[in-house]
């Protein structure tokens, strides 16, 4: 074990020397995950809880006032005009809505798309403009009965009874699957998961490929290095090398991006460590296999790209359809997705990883077993 400890911090100190290892450990990552996470702000899909809703009010009684009040208390983000382009409906409160009411005729408010929006977002929103008229016709059902005919309530008078306690709570909520990951929840894990991969695959490969090149391994063979601390050294040096990409991501995660990653970061951080082994043994394991430089390193980013891509790195699966989540799922970033997601976007935990956990570190087992059968010193 000794062997494989110097091997692999050996490897690290070689690596980290060398100006562009932290262009693509740091700089690279950090920018992809900044573009992605602001191109990938929402889907505009019911899990929003505040959606924007456009709001033009053209009556200026207290009735209308109540009712904007209702609105926001019922998780609509109101927005004016200027921000029209946010909004994903808009609702039209007509001139004289509160003398039309309080005269005792039908009152009615308008609810309409705006332009560009799409229509996931509309029924959480409907259902919770009904919920403000009803909350309104409540008050003003109560008002009447508790005072005599013909009186008219004051701002003061529906404004107590709204602020009174319900004699009954609704807890409304969405069903079926959990919301999907957006921004930062999405980029930031999807990011880390790529570039593990890619740089772990790459810099493993490449640099065992050289060392075989250059007589480097065949040197070492002469020493009382076994196989086996040899593969393993190589692993750890590489890992190593992803253990510092991941550390400092996730605290740029939690401190800058404002990702929860503190509330389950032990789960998080054993869920890398494990996918993080699994990479770092496919690129010894590709080294062990090939001879020509160049040509791993083209392997190693086009095979990283396409696992990164298919496995729900650069989008969420549930976007896609069954087939293409079927292949996702399959694949090892598929995995590391999911587990992450659970763990930082939707509050589970260990019952929630324990298969994909489970897959991962088998597979991780086979390939650095694959690794030790296949390594050739020349």
């Amino acid at each position: 074990m000794r062997n494989s400890l110097l091997i692999a911090f050996s490897d690290l100190r070689i690596l980290l020397r060398q100006r562009v290892a932290f262009i693509w450990l740091l700089v690279m990552p950090v920018a992809f995950i900044v573009f992605m996470g602001l191109a990938n702000r929402g889907w505009d899909g019911p899990s929003n809880p505040n959606p924007q809703v456009l709001i033009d009010n053209l009556d200026t009684g207290f009735l209308a006032t109540l009712l904007l009040e209702e609105l926001n208390a019922r998780g609509m983000w109101l927005v004016g005009e200027d921000e029209r382009d946010k909004a994903k409906r808009g609702i039209t409160i007509p001139a004289g809505f509160t003398e039309t009411v309080l005269s005792g005729e039908q009152g009615e408010v308008d609810f309409f798309k705006v332009e560009g929006s799409a229509d996931a977002a509309a029924m959480m929103i409907e259902v919770r403009l009904v919920r403000a008229l009803v909350a309104i016709n409540a008050a003003l059902v109560k008002f009447a009965r508790d005072n005599p005919v013909g009186t008219q309530p004051a701002e003061v008078d529906l404004r107590a009874i709204l602020e009174s306690p319900d004699p009954v709570i609704l807890d409304a909520r969405f069903a079926g699957r959990d919301p999907i990951p957006t921004g930062f929840n999405q980029s930031l894990p999807g990011i880390l998961v790529m570039f593990l991969l890619i740089n772990l695959l790459s810099f493993g490969a490449i640099s065992l490929s050289t060392e075989r090149k250059e007589g480097i391994l065949k040197r070492l063979s002469a020493y009382p290095v076994r196989r086996t601390e040899l593969v393993l050294g190589k692993i750890l040096g590489r890992f190593l090398v992803g253990g510092v990409q991941a550390v400092v991501i996730l605290v740029l995660g939690q401190l800058v991006f404002g990702v929860k990653v503190g509330h389950n970061l032990a789960l998080i951080a054993l869920t890398l460590t494990v996918y993080g082994w699994l990479c770092a043994s496919l690129g010894v394991l590709i080294g062990a296999v090939t001879s020509n430089p160049d040509r791993v390193l083209g392997l190693s980013i086009v095979i990283g790209m396409m696992m990164a891509a298919l496995g729900g790195c650069w989008w969420p699966l549930e976007i896609v359809g069954e087939t293409m989540q079927a292949v996702g799922m399959s694949l090892p970033t598929g995995w590391a997705m999911s587990a992450l997601h659970q763990l930082i976007s939707f509050g589970g935990g260990w019952a929630q990883i324990d298969w994909q956990l489970g897959l991962l570190a088998l597979l991780g087992v086979i390939v650095t077993l694959l690794s030790g059968r296949f390594l050739r010193y020349e």
